[in-house]
């Protein structure tokens, strides 16, 4: 069996005909269904129902099709590192990260790597902090910036950021100069919330329900960025990552005000296969992720 047959073959699927398959690789018709037969002898079985007016993959077409497509994509990784070899500008890295991830941490991170190779392409891929595990060990991404550190053999995980959540509210509201407040005194108010449910969220369920105080959410909005603007307006109050408010703490135009008795810390966690020959170009980031890691210090790990 022959890459070169299982590119045909993988074309004739998605092409959904032997002639555009043809045109799609650059050959003759004929060689391409010449291809597909040596195939289909090699395995001992048909992988086309060549019955139907377009090619319908046979329930053994539909297994190869699949290890097909990882046979190709590792064909493909291996050419990519043998190219990076040559000219690292015209590597890539891919990172996957949720949205407070990618708008508040991951610019700084890559301010640092372009400044050293700026010809090699970043891309960042948003998902939900409880996907990327999974995006990191199907190989879509390289590495993965995640909210908790996922319990995987296959990853290698390290810290890189603490952070906490703060109460933010605009400079005007009555409690914006208060040193502290209580859950209690924060039962009248209005929340603003992030229409992804989280761990920091069900966190401020928790104690809001401990104290016997009602949390009154009475907004759910879709990202970070709109909540600060909502909370700038006055509409009402918001508990965010203090990372995604740092800017406007320092301009003034967001206060944060500590609640007596709800604490919540986390660490932002790095992830990648465990097993793994990394391309220069994703060595060379892992270097600025590790840098950035070093500068945090000696970090102590919540429980």
């Amino acid at each position: 069996m022959e890459l070169t047959q299982l590119e045909f073959f993988v074309s004739v699927v998605e092409e959904g005909s032997f002639s555009k398959a043809a045109d799609r690789v650059f050959r003759t018709q004929p060689a391409v269904s010449i291809s597909i037969r040596r195939l289909e002898q090699e395995l001992g079985v048909p992988v086309f129902d060549r019955s139907q007016k377009t090619p319908t993959l046979t329930e053994a077409g539909e297994l190869i099709y699949d290890y097909a497509k990882r046979m190709l994509t590792l064909r493909n990784e291996a050419q990519g590192v043998v190219a990076e070899l040559r000219a690292l500008e015209r590597g890539r890295v891919r990172i996957g990260a949720n949205e407070s991830t990618s708008l508040y941490l991951l610019p700084h991170v890559i301010l640092e790597f372009r400044r050293k190779h700026p010809q090699v392409k970043v891309e960042i891929f948003r998902h939900v902090s409880e996907h990327l595990p999974r995006e990191v060990l199907d190989r879509n991404v390289d590495f993965a910036v995640l909210a908790f550190q996922p319990v995987d053999n296959d990853l290698k995980c390290f810290p890189i950021l603490k952070d906490e959540l703060v109460l933010i509210m605009s400079p005007g509201h009555p409690l914006a100069n208060r040193e502290s407040v209580s859950v209690k005194e924060l039962g009248s108010e209005s929340f603003l919330a992030h229409n992804v449910k989280t761990a920091s969220r069900q966190k401020v369920i928790e104690v809001f329900a401990q104290h016997h105080t009602p949390l009154n959410i009475t907004l759910e909005l879709a990202t970070v960025e709109t909540i600060k603007r909502f909370v700038q307006l006055e509409v009402g109050l918001a508990f965010v990552p203090r990372m995604c408010v740092a800017d406007e703490l320092e301009r003034g135009t967001i206060s944060t005000v500590p609640v007596h008795g709800l604490s919540y810390r986390r660490v932002l966690w790095v992830a990648h296969r465990r097993v793994l020959t990394f391309s220069h170009a994703a060595q060379a980031f892992l270097g600025v992720l590790h840098q950035m890691a070093r500068k945090q210090g000696k970090m102590k790990i919540p429980k």
